[in-house]
């Protein structure tokens, strides 16, 4: 019989439900070796692998290694005698790395799964584009109806409208401390917990690795029951409140309405399709307003797969791209999530949501902690690699097209058309934070000038020419020459250079 081969993101039942022969899963301790890790990422990866070995009993060899995943397939290889396939999987490297074993074992290559548009499917659209940009919300479209996601009798978009997203950008309720949603659905943690939180402490003591952040209780769902739990949960309870205030933020409140699905997902405990399913199941139901429901499934049908496809359309040599020639190192401060180091409460309280949790939601990841690095022009491969590393949902597909792209516009423009940055304004406008923070928004140059408001100016300064030639940002290059102050400001944000605001 075949062997089949899984890693440690292909946990869902969609990764074993034609395969009725044998399994094999590697634990390598080397990976985490290697680089820095969340502590809560490591402890959410190993408890998911290991709890779904229990789950598979005796079909699954579990192998616990300290070196790398090819001795561990070699050897299986020799006690199996038989083929071996592997489902694709989700890196450029671990996909070198089968290409490399199936030279000498017998080895094949299966389809990728956890995704609902195929890559065939998407590289037909991209031929098709033409000299046209690949606009994610023409993907987005193309694949409701694909699907039949959303759609009216007619084949047209439920509700008239397409996109949502233009109703689901409000500020935070005007005086609210939280937006009133109910918490989140949270795990229990089990043996299993225990047991990988005492090797994780075992191997810090040794020597053997070393992580950032803190592992406090697992929030995350590590089990496809939990993981089904977990949405079932947002989906009832959650989703309604979800549209409106999707990109706002309140320090007093973390989760705010967002499902908490993503790490899940991305370990394969859950199919993109079940949960757009489920999420329009409750608006058909009349449970959840469209707008909600919609800007939800965006972020799944849409822009996850979007990622995904971007991430192989563009090649391994995309991740490299930095055209804004960002050459600063990520500092220390920012590296190590030490949020004491700033008095800029909105980075303040991103960089301790990331501490303690191992993840905050798109806005501060994009608008405060990328945006305040692409401003002060920090290396994009470093940015890319922290974020990587910080999150428990972050993979390599995952954050090299949002980082080099979205966040950092690396590219030039490849993913989005315009830098996504801004003053202190807009965070003012989407948070709480600048009511406590001792620093201004409305001041550039001075003690209180907020570092966002400074940093925004300083970044147009800098590549002014360059943006002077985008439709989208000439405006605002234009208004650099109404700055009277503009030297001061970029004098006082290079002295300030990578030093904590």
């Amino acid at each position: 019989m075949t062997l089949r081969w899984l890693f440690g993101d292909q946990l869902g039942p969609h990764f074993v439900h034609d395969h009725r022969g044998p399994l094999l899963l590697v634990e390598s301790r080397a990976v985490l070796a290697r680089r820095r890790f969340h502590r809560a990422k490591a402890h959410l990866v190993l408890s998911a692998m290991r709890h779904r070995a229990r789950e598979l009993g005796e079909r699954v060899t579990y192998v616990r290694t300290d070196g790398g995943y090819a001795d561990a397939v070699r050897e299986a290889a020799e006690r199996h005698d038989g083929p071996i396939e592997v489902v694709h999987p989700t890196s450029y490297a671990a996909l070198g790395l089968a290409h490399r074993l199936a030279t000498e074992l017998d080895l094949r290559l299966l389809d990728p799964r956890g995704f609902a548009t195929d890559r065939a499917d998407f590289s037909r659209w991209a031929a098709g584009r033409g000299q046209k940009r690949l606009v994610m919300e023409d993907f987005y479209r193309r694949a409701r109806v694909a699907h039949g996601v959303l759609l009216d009798g007619e084949g047209g978009p439920e509700g008239g409208r397409w996109n949502y997203d233009h109703d689901n950008r409000e500020p935070p309720p005007r005086g609210a401390t939280t937006l009133g949603a109910p918490d989140p659905w949270w795990p229990e943690e089990d043996e299993i917990d225990e047991e990988v939180r005492e090797d994780l402490d075992r191997w810090e003591r040794d020597g053997a690795v070393s992580f950032i952040g803190r592992d406090g209780p697992r929030r995350f769902a590590a089990t496809r029951r939990q993981a089904l739990a977990a949405l079932d949960h947002f989906v009832t309870e959650r989703l309604a409140h979800f549209g409106a205030h999707e990109d706002a933020i309140l320090e007093g409140d973390t989760w705010m309405a967002h499902s908490l699905v993503s790490a899940p997902l991305n370990l394969g405990l859950l199919d993109p399709l079940e949960v757009v399913q489920r999420a329009e199941e409750a608006y058909r139901s009349g449970d959840v307003p469209i707008s909600s429901v919609e800007g939800f499934v965006r972020q799944v049908l849409g822009w996850r797969d979007y990622v995904w496809h971007l991430y192989w359309h563009l090649g391994e040599p995309y991740r490299r791209h930095n055209e804004l020639r960002a050459d600063q190192r990520l500092p220390a401060w920012f590296a190590e999530l030490d949020s004491s180091a700033t008095d800029a409460r909105c980075l303040a309280h991103a960089l301790d949501g990331v501490a303690e949790h191992g993840w905050v939601h798109h806005i501060p990841r994009l608008m405060v902690l990328g945006s305040y690095a692409m401003q002060r022009g920090w290396s994009p491969r470093q940015v890319t690699d922290w974020f990587h590393r910080a999150f428990v949902d972050g993979y390599d597909w995952v954050m090299v097209p949002n980082v080099v792209g979205m966040s950092q516009h690396a590219d030039g423009g490849v993913l989005a058309t315009k830098p996504y940055t801004s003053g202190g304004a807009y965070i003012d406008r989407m948070s709480d934070h600048c009511g406590s923070c001792r620093f201004d928004p409305k001041v550039r140059v001075g003690d209180d000038a907020c570092p966002f408001t400074a940093g925004y100016w300083w970044f147009l300064d800098r590549h002014r020419e360059r943006f002077a030639a985008n439709q989208r940002m000439a405006r605002a290059v234009g208004g650099l020459d109404r700055l009277r102050d503009l030297p001061a400001l970029v004098e006082q944000e290079e002295r300030r250079g990578n030093r904590a605001p």
